[in-house]
């Protein structure tokens, strides 16, 4: 029998650089708090110095991981003319990854995996009805102009699918129902929060670390924060929130835009438009450490959203005790309490300004304890010690030959 079991996730990004995303964080969780008996492989992406096709040992938050970077990417964070996904997927028919266990973030990958071994699990990030609704109009995904082609896709795709993971509720449902064959293998599975690194401070440290960015910043020194952390993207609609700030008429008041991406341009015209540029400081893109302070010394997070699975940067907010502002989109709505934010059901910019203004007038409405409490079920440890702790009783299991493996369906037609 084997040493120990061995997990290979497919997702085009690097760990140790800085890209944003709700994936990345996910799988940063997977890497951190991978048990010792596993051996963990990540194939990724890597910049212009890094060596393609090779696997090295690496260190990632004190744990000893495999990786291999497929293809050189240099900024993740801003959309290609090829996308990027392509790239990667084409990379991957050079190889055969075959693993005990693997994880995808994105079904094109499953185009090169047909022959591979091992069980495999789709993990879905978003609201896929809305992602791929050409209604919307955000143009926030290639795929979104051509929803019937991406769902032939996927049906074709699937079939090698032993478990289908959503962070969102409506997802894993739509899924059940569009391949009942796979219904009882298809669950939501919560995003985590690292509670290790957001966690709120006391309030003589948070008023202190406060005074310091506004030293930093020439702002007053009872200037009050309001944050966003998420990629300049349609999906996120940081135009909408422009827009709100504008109809929020507080002078010290201050949105802090930690993020970076292709709407950057558009986002800074509409600031100096609309007479923002000292009220609006766009932080670009930011390591994890450094958000979590930003979170811990904002008085409001806020996200103006068209669409989501269940947000991490709502989870890493509440984890620090700072109350949230958002719009009907993703999981949010479903565990928001009254006492930890707001949730805007109208997606303008009056509701989001009104939203803001509210708890940042009575702030003790939402302490930092009801936030915390809320944030508390979703701890990237016990949920993630959860995931691998089933694959593990699964994997001895099947290595004893003790009751059969649930096998995907390109395997038992």
């Amino acid at each position: 029998m084997k040493n120990k079991p061995t997990l290979t996730i497919f997702y085009q990004f690097d760990p140790w650089r800085s890209s944003i995303g709700g994936i990345q964080t996910f799988i940063c969780s997977f890497l951190k708090y991978a048990p010792p008996e596993f051996e963990v492989r990540l194939v990724g992406t890597g910049d212009q110095d890094a060596v393609i096709g090779k696997w090295t040992e690496k260190e990632f938050l004190g744990r000893s991981i495999k990786f291999m970077p497929l293809i050189k990417v240099e900024n993740d964070n801003i959309r290609k003319l090829i996308p990027t996904t392509l790239k990667y997927t084409a990379a991957l028919l050079r190889h055969n990854f075959s693993s005990d266990f693997m994880h995808f973030y994105r079904i094109e990958a499953a185009l090169a995996t047909r022959s591979w071994n091992g069980e495999k699990t789709l993990l879905v990030q978003n609201d896929i009805q809305k992602q791929m609704d050409p209604l919307s109009g955000n143009n926030s995904i290639l795929w979104q102009k051509f929803p019937t082609l991406y769902f032939a896709l996927e049906s074709y795709l699937i079939k090698q699918f032993n478990y289908i993971y959503s962070c969102h509720t409506k997802t894993a449902q739509f899924y059940q129902q569009r391949y009942p064959q796979l219904a009882e293998y298809t669950s939501y599975l919560k995003n985590t929060v690292d509670e290790e690194r957001f966690f709120p401070l006391e309030l003589l440290e948070k008023q202190r670390k406060s005074q310091v960015l506004t030293q930093e910043l020439g702002l007053a020194e009872d200037t009050k924060f309001v944050l966003f952390a998420g990629r300049l993207h349609p999906q996120k609609d940081p135009l909408l929130l422009i827009e709100a700030f504008a109809h929020l008429n507080q002078s010290k008041v201050h949105l802090l835009m930690a993020g970076t991406g292709e709407l950057k341009p558009e986002l800074e015209a509409k600031i100096d438009a609309l007479d923002l540029s000292k009220r609006v400081t766009i932080l670009g893109a930011v390591p994890q450490s450094k958000l979590a302070a930003l979170h811990q010394i904002s008085d409001v997070f806020v996200l103006s959203s068209v669409y989501e699975g269940l947000p991490f940067a709502v989870l890493e907010a509440l984890s620090c005790g700072t109350p949230v502002v958002t719009t009907d989109s993703g999981e949010t709505p479903d565990f928001l309490a009254e006492d930890s934010g707001i949730v805007c059901y109208e997606r303008t910019p009056e509701a989001i300004a009104d939203a803001l203004a509210k708890i940042l007038h009575s702030p003790d409405l939402y302490p930092s304890t009801a936030c915390v409490r809320t944030a508390k079920p979703y701890s990237a440890k016990s949920v993630v010690t959860e995931v691998y702790q089933n694959m593990f009783e699964r994997w001895e299991s099947s290595s004893s030959s003790s009751r059969k493996v649930h096998l995907p369906l390109s395997l038992t037609s």
